[in-house]
């Protein structure tokens, strides 16, 4: 075989190299020019949106159509990961591409969106996407401070300096560690079971299994593992938990079997409250799409969670039975309710993040709208479903003052207050009921777990169609 070929493509591959080296160093010593960056080998492929950047000096409002449409898109695809609306989504990215001087049309789902960027006879689209999905009101909370103060601080700077303030929104930490995380679901769990009717030992315990299990979840958060083995993994460690704490309760202190209804309890920290809530107003303002892809995620959690605790349940024979009577006089009980919704939305607060001033206000909410809605439903003849209608539409209305005064995202205050609404206890009874066959019992429990669930979102959007002017019209 002649060799001279062979050494004619080496060659090629030097020169090649060479000159790749050569392209290389003289695009980095240009200001203006791209810089090179590799590829991405997560599964979710990173975006370098540095890469969009072409000319430095260059204003936002007159720079290139791709360059100001990375801009709106980023904005949208972290208010996204926040866990916020698709109307919320919309809205902000719409901010932000006026003061680009870009129409902008935009799909959002659960974890993506398609959208299009308009401008001097061009158009530009883009498609991004999320890993995994979660709740972060505190990012939201300073990522609507960034839109809302756009025009003043960012439109006369460069694509540059945007794209590094968002990075620095982007890579603010959580503010709580896995412990403090587990503490607040603790507190939560043992607020709610206590307006459930449970007494100091299913609080005790509960709050013992919940911590113990959302530590597991928000460990596992860390790591990065899917959502099916987190929530499947942290509520079969609660229900555990609870079942070890209860029996060395009863072992030695002498309580009473039927205490060991309230494991429940345990496993109410996974509650897709956000979803749950967010889907129907998406729904409400015919966001299809993202309305129906974030009520099959609360779905899928719920029974995630549901089944698992109902397997946990069976391997040691708890059985979701009513609670004793704890013997309160109806004054002393409302009293009593106060503290105990205040601490449940308080403790769902700091687990979506939320700063403690923040989680503060949202408890005294709750506390104001859950009491309200279990007086009602104790002294008057208001099904429950009406009566947290309700209490929904009065969270909704203080939480719209509060954002007139503090700015303050209403969902990040409306959700935490009317999450310990949700009907996890019916839930769950309905599920374990259809898994031991009793079809016609589970199903009414899960009539007045969806009755309930559909009031609670209703309540907000009468509150929010109330006091906003923009809400109430479909453009």
């Amino acid at each position: 075989m002649n060799p001279t070929p062979c050494h004619g493509y080496n060659a090629n591959i030097a020169n090649n190299t060479i000159r790749f080296i050569l392209e290389d160093l003289m695009a980095n010593s240009q200001p203006d020019a791209p810089k090179k960056f590799r590829l991405s080998q997560n599964h979710h492929m990173t975006i370098p949106w540095n890469a969009f950047i072409s000319q430095e000096r260059v204003p936002a409002k007159n720079a290139p159509l791709r360059e100001r449409a990375s801009v709106i898109g980023r904005v949208g695809i972290i208010m996204l990961s926040c866990g916020t609306g698709a109307w919320r989504v919309r809205d902000a990215m719409n901010t932000i591409a006026r003061v680009l001087g870009v129409t902008c049309s935009a799909d959002i789902g659960l974890t993506s969106i398609q959208f299009t960027c308009f401008a001097d006879d061009d158009s530009y689209s883009q498609i991004l996407s999320l890993p995994n999905t979660g709740v972060n009101t505190d990012k939201l909370n300073i990522m609507e401070g960034f839109v809302a103060n756009f025009a003043n601080d960012f439109s006369t700077t460069t694509i540059r300096t945007i794209h590094n303030q968002i990075d620095k929104i982007q890579q603010k930490p959580a503010q709580y560690t896995p412990v403090i995380s587990g503490l607040a679901a603790a507190l939560a769990c043992s607020g709610f079971i206590f307006l459930l009717g449970g007494g100091i030992p299913e609080m005790v315990c509960s709050f013992i299994g919940a911590g113990i299990g959302n530590f597991t979840r928000s460990v596992m958060g860390k790591h990065r593992m899917t959502t099916f083995a987190s929530i499947a993994i942290s509520v079969a460690i609660a229900g555990i938990a609870y079942m070890i704490s209860f029996k060395l309760f009863e072992a030695n202190f002498q309580v009473l079997a039927q205490h060991e209804a309230g494991y429940i309890g345990a496993m109410l920290f996974v509650i897709p409250g956000f979803p749950f809530i967010t889907s129907i107003l998406d729904l409400s303002k015919l966001d299809m799409r993202s309305g129906l892809e974030r009520l099959t995620y609360a779905i899928m959690i719920t029974l995630i969670a549901s089944l698992v605790g109902w397997l946990v349940a069976l391997l040691f024979h708890f059985q979701p039975e009513n609670f004793l009577p704890l013997g309160l006089s109806p004054i002393i009980l409302m009293l009593l309710r106060l503290p105990a919704s205040f601490c449940g939305v308080f403790g769902f607060s700091i687990m979506f993040n939320s700063t403690v001033r923040m989680a503060t206000v949202a408890g005294c909410i709750g506390a104001v709208a859950n009491t309200l809605r279990l007086e009602l439903v104790d002294l008057t003849t208001l099904p429950p479903a009406a009566a947290a209608f309700l209490a929904a539409l009065l969270a909704g209305l203080i939480a719209s003052v509060v954002n007139r005064f503090n700015g303050y995202p209403r969902i990040s205050l409306t959700v935490p207050s009317i999450v310990i609404m949700v009907p996890g206890l019916y839930i769950y009874r309905a599920v374990y009921s259809i898994g031991i066959n009793q079809i016609s019992v589970g199903a009414l429990w899960l009539t007045k777990a969806a009755l309930i669930i559909m009031f609670l979102p209703l309540g907000l959007f009468v509150a929010r169609a109330l006091l906003d002017r923009e809400w109430r019209h479909f453009d």
